[in-house]
């Protein structure tokens, strides 16, 4: 691999365009900011947003709280403000309790004592999530309500698109550089996190415009305007970078290539004036969180996630009889470092994090696969900013497959995965120069055939993202079996984390609608699953330990073909009439956290509806197989 001079040089430029199509460029983005400005003005965020979803309880809650009481503290009055305005409690509310922060400067070893004190007012709370977002679209919110929210997410949107645009089109033709950088958005899953009330969006913007801040001289070079040409864009693009790493600190690794590219061209000076911006950043929001609850991780300390019942809600809902403690990882360093599974564990998290199901990359976001393959499609044209921007990707995916081996995408079932999502601009700024408008073109088809009908309806995305992979191309695509408490799938409780059998217990997971949930008898051993007639089911089974094979038996009041698998080689029969069929399944499956995670795929070729069937049956299924499994145990080793 060959990196480029390091000197400056005048950058590659594709040829020039005619003059027609860079006219029309502002009348497209003007028409696209209207359209989503309308909308955004004048949408029923609480109805159309189906409620809360995700974080949204405590980031909405903590907004309000700074925009109309000037505080970012939980009492009474915030827990009746949000029960007004969505006509529903703030379920999955993140809250702690408040220290008074003592420090004090000694002349002798420690020199620096610092004493956390019981906060003495029991009327008050504090979010235990970043204070960035909230503080910044509070003054959106006081101004539009809940819309606020969403007036802010187009802004930072229009940002993106502007930067996006303006950084690619130094050395690309117009029509290309807009039809990727709408690409890089619209055929991502970025769309759905525009109507999520959460930090998500604004981190994603946080770091593209900083990238852009700091990589525009290298590509317009004499073209550059003063302000994004001096030490002073990269000061601002470190800022913006210290705010994202305090919101999100799997973002931290992200300054490294700003560091390194001065260091690289002995410009020390510089180099350290960055880290120092970023440092500084860093270190005075974490500052601001102890000077307002008292604690400088808004993590950590005494910290509960609240559902049904509240603080403050009754004269004796004190924290102690309230909510669930909450760690962020439920992973520690003995368990994901094991060298004894280490290897075999980041391997899977490998080919889940590109071409997961739920979470990959390649399917929620195909536009930065296409920006990496043009990139490494020119090896000899590689720039110093370049290498350095993707070992920092790398190096940040590493980190976050190797310590949250179990939640990496994020946690909460999210769609795509959301801890990346901030991520995602770095491979926006190694595209190389766009000649033709192919590249971009292939970004949309490839983004769309996953992505299209979430950005469509980005509302039911966001709260329902489970129905996204019931259909289409991404049911080809493995299942993340590590991160099975993650799935998205855990958001609908009827179809998920189901105990089945007895000794040992199983877990199921209903992946989709091919399958209907155990018949539910009194001896739960007795309990079966109907397999549905209109498509594979997939299932996925959890165990404490590891299964060598399932025995299944299966019957049906039809001639049908019947077919499964468990990771193994499929197992087809057929099925005549009520008569029951026994098969042996092997196995290949998955260790998760603290268990064993197997996909079972199950199909009926042919399927009856009983009503049809029997005129007096209540019963409308589409029905095909029904089947009982039973684990059979691995040897002890």
């Amino acid at each position: 691999m060959r990196v480029s001079s390091l000197s400056r040089v005048a950058p590659e430029r594709s040829d020039v365009a005619a003059p027609s199509a860079s006219r029309a460029i502002p009348s497209v983005a003007a028409v696209l900011f209207a359209v989503a400005m309308a909308a955004a003005i004048s949408v029923d965020v609480v109805r159309t947003g189906f409620g809360v979803k995700g974080d949204e309880a405590t980031y909405v809650a903590m907004t309000l709280s700074a925009a109309f009481d000037h505080d970012l503290s939980f009492q009474r009055v915030d827990l009746e403000r949000f029960w007004g305005l969505y006509r529903a409690a703030p379920e999955g509310l993140f809250l702690k309790r408040g220290k008074i922060l003592r420090i004090r400067l000694d002349a002798s070893p420690p020199f620096l004592t610092i004493r956390k004190l019981p906060d003495p007012r029991q009327d008050r709370l504090y979010f235990g999530k970043a204070l960035v977002y909230p503080l910044v679209a509070a003054p959106f919110v006081r101004f539009a309500g809940l819309n606020g929210f969403l007036i802010l997410h187009v802004l930072l949107l229009l940002a993106v698109g502007v930067c996006g645009y303006q950084f690619l089109a130094a050395r690309s033709r117009p029509m290309p550089a807009l039809l990727f950088t709408l690409a890089f958005v619209g055929a991502s899953t970025v769309p759905v996190y525009a109507v999520f009330l959460t930090s998500d969006l604004f981190n994603f913007a946080l770091v593209f415009v900083a990238y852009f801040l700091w990589l525009y001289k290298e590509v317009a070079a004499e073209n550059t305007p003063r302000l994004l040409a001096g030490l002073g864009s990269d000061v601002a693009a470190a800022v913006l970078l210290g705010s994202a790493a305090y919101s999100k600190p799997t973002n931290l690794p992200l300054v490294l290539p700003l560091i390194a590219l001065w260091w690289w061209r002995r410009k020390f000076a510089r180099s350290a004036v960055v880290g120092l911006a970023f440092a500084a950043t860093t270190a005075g929001w974490f500052g601001l969180n102890a000077i307002n609850s008292g604690e400088f991780n808004y993590q950590g300390g005494d910290r509960k996630t609240f559902y049904g019942y509240f603080p403050f809600d009754a004269p004796d809902a004190t924290w102690e009889r309230r909510g669930t403690s909450m760690t962020t990882n439920d992973s520690d360093a003995e368990s994901v470092l094991e060298p004894s599974e280490l290897p075999g564990r980041l391997a899977h998290n490998v080919e889940y994090f590109l071409i997961g199901r739920h979470f990959g990359l390649v399917p929620y976001f195909f536009p930065g696969v296409v920006a990496a393959l043009l990139w490494l499609a020119r090896p000899g044209r590689f720039a110093a900013w370049q290498v350095f921007t993707m070992i920092a990707l790398a190096g940040s995916i590493g980190l976050l497959l190797m310590f949250f081996p179990y939640t990496w995408s994020g946690g909460g079932g999210p769609s795509g995965n959301r801890y990346f999502l901030s991520l995602y601009p770095a491979l926006f700024f190694i595209t190389p120069p766009l000649a033709s408008s192919v590249p971009a073109l292939a970004a949309w088809i490839g983004g769309a055939l996953f992505t299209a009908k979430m950005v469509l309806n980005p509302f039911v995305a966001a709260k329902y993202p489970y129905l996204m992979t019931d259909r289409g191309p991404a049911r080809r695509l493995p299942v993340e079996l590590t991160m099975a408490n993650d799935l998205p799938i855990m958001l609908d409780s009827s179809r998920s984390h189901l105990a089945y059998g007895f000794n040992p217990t199983l877990l199921l997971y209903f992946l989709d609608q091919n399958a209907y949930t155990p018949e539910k008898t009194d001896d739960i051993e007795q309990r079966a699953i109907w397999i549905s007639g209109s498509g594979r089911a997939d299932i996925l089974v959890r165990a404490e330990q590891a299964i060598d094979h399932f025995v299944v038996t299966a019957q049906s009041p039809i001639r049908t073909t019947f077919t499964i698998s468990t990771g193994g080689p499929a197992q087809s029969v057929q099925i005549l009439p009520s008569r029951k069929v026994t098969i042996l399944v092997p196995t290949a499956g998955v260790r998760g956290f603290r268990s064993y995670a197997y996909l079972l795929s199950a199909r009926s070729s042919d399927a009856f509806t009983p009503h049809l069937q029997n005129p007096e049956s209540r019963d409308f299924r589409n029905l095909g197989v029904l089947i009982r499994i039973t684990p059979v145990l691995s040897a002890p080793r």
